[in-house]
């Protein structure tokens, strides 16, 4: 792929990145009123929503939350009072002034701050005193509304203009010469016997019609057909100009990849698997093919999972991308990347010559979905302060109610999250360092759809 630069080309990259801040900026945004919305509705008195940290840009009061955008478009919060209970066998009014060691000190620091957002006609309104469920509903509905964003963002391009490439019965170019299985010469040698296509007068824009007296229905058979051929001469029809074309072309026997059932090369040990199969040296051209709504399930669940992938390795694909920022390793384009990144990719996408319109805006549109599913599935891990540490802490205090009942035992009480801390701050300093890295390799070692 290719940009021709210019003052076009300029403004596309702009809206492109803008289109994206946008997207990004209404992904957080409702990422926090799928929190906002149920906990208003159980009653959990909310003081905050805000989109982005550190200084305030704007806001708005409306009733009792204030409702704002800050400085720094990195994530978003809503303030619920009454986070983290007392600790036990404290009045829920009250809470120690001092006390030793410094992870104690976190969590007393943390109960402090939420007890002091807790007035006197609140107290039947903080979040922690919400039956388990309503603490996890609350709190599954910021990575909900991702999900249900990616559903509809992907959904949309897969029944509009398709999210896969599909092989056509049209040719795109004809190799020049036959080269070697493996070979990466973009040059034919002076000794180099021209392929069965070129030999054959097949030409760029040709559609197969006919191979060996069969019609041609698919990319596909017409493949598995000519790899059967090696060594005979059959007869080949093309549509050219609008008129068929008759042509004589034998398959030569040479290496080629193995292919699996969807179409794709077959890989041992990283290294492609080849058979001698029939070889006539065209490439056919890709176009996106629209799905059915039902495809759209699946192309979610692999998004999520390609997503899962790459989250539960974080560690080690950030020591990748270090070596990558400060070395000479390649950056793996499957890897990790970061705000300025994707913002990047989405500029080059709206100036690519080679895409239509339409793909143009169905990789945006697709970049967008992408992100909410990295939202969705990053907001699940279970670590505080993620969404997902919370449900943890709601359902471990459930499990351990319900033990106690069953084993006739007093009730333990709720779970003192706030002992959990340090745990906050250590996820906290691995997500600033993380954030800082990618935005340091998406400038000096940046990852582009042009190469």
């Amino acid at each position: 792929m290719t940009i021709t630069w210019g003052p076009e080309a300029v403004l596309l990259v702009v809206a492109g990145v803008l289109v994206f801040a946008l997207g990004l900026a209404a992904s957080i945004a409702l990422h926090e009123v799928g929190h906002l919305l149920p906990a208003k509705r159980f009653g959990v008195k909310v003081t905050q929503y805000m989109v982005g940290f550190g200084p305030t840009v704007w806001s708005r009061r409306r009733g009792e939350t204030e409702y704002g955008v800050k400085a720094l478009p990195l994530g978003g919060y809503i303030r619920m009072v009454g986070m983290f209970p007392p600790s036990r066998g404290e009045d829920p009014d009250v809470v120690r002034e001092s006390s030793t060691g410094i992870f104690q000190t976190m969590a007393d620091d943390a109960r402090r701050l939420s007890a002091e957002e807790v007035g006197p006609e609140d107290a039947a309104r903080v979040f922690w005193r919400l039956p388990v469920w309503k603490r996890v509903v609350v709190m599954l509905g910021g990575p909900a509304m991702n999900l249900l964003l990616a559903v509809l963002l992907l959904g949309g391009v897969t029944v509009t203009v398709g999210t896969e490439l599909v092989a056509t019965t049209t040719v795109s170019s004809v190799s020049e010469c036959v080269l070697p299985a493996g070979s990466t010469s973009t040059s034919c040698p002076a000794d180099a016997p021209p392929t069965p296509a070129a030999a054959a007068g097949v030409l760029a824009g040709d559609v197969l019609t006919s191979f060996d007296g069969g019609a041609v229905t698919g990319w596909d058979d017409v493949r598995r057909d000519i790899r059967d051929a090696a060594g005979r001469e059959v007869p080949l029809v093309v549509e050219r100009d609008g008129e068929e074309v008759a042509l004589t072309i034998t398959p030569i026997a040479t290496q080629v990849p193995v292919l699996d059932d969807d179409g794709g090369a077959v890989l041992e040990d990283d290294e492609v698997l080849t058979e001698e199969a029939g070889f006539i040296g065209v490439t056919p051209v890709q176009v996106r093919e629209a799905q059915p709504v039902t495809a759209v399930p699946g192309v979610v669940a692999d998004a999520v999972e390609g997503t899962a992938r790459v989250v539960l390795t974080l560690p080690l694909r950030m020591v990748d991308v270090a070596k990558a920022a400060f070395g000479d390793a390649p950056r793996d384009p499957d890897g990790p990347i970061g705000i300025v990144g994707v913002g990047r990719l989405s500029g080059e996408f709206a100036a690519v010559d080679q895409l239509p319109l339409a793909d143009k805006a169905a990789a945006l549109v697709g970049v967008l979905g992408g992100l909410n599913v990295a939202l969705f599935v990053f907001n699940l891990l279970p670590l505080l302060p993620l969404d997902g540490g919370h449900v943890v802490g709601a359902l471990y205090e459930g499990a351990r109610r319900q033990v106690a009942r069953l084993r006739h035992r007093p009730d333990p009480g709720p779970v003192d999250v706030a002992r959990a801390m340090p745990v906050v701050y250590v996820v906290t300093s691995f997500l600033l360092v993380m954030s800082l890295l990618l935005l340091y390799a998406d400038i000096v070692r940046p990852i582009s759809i042009l190469g």
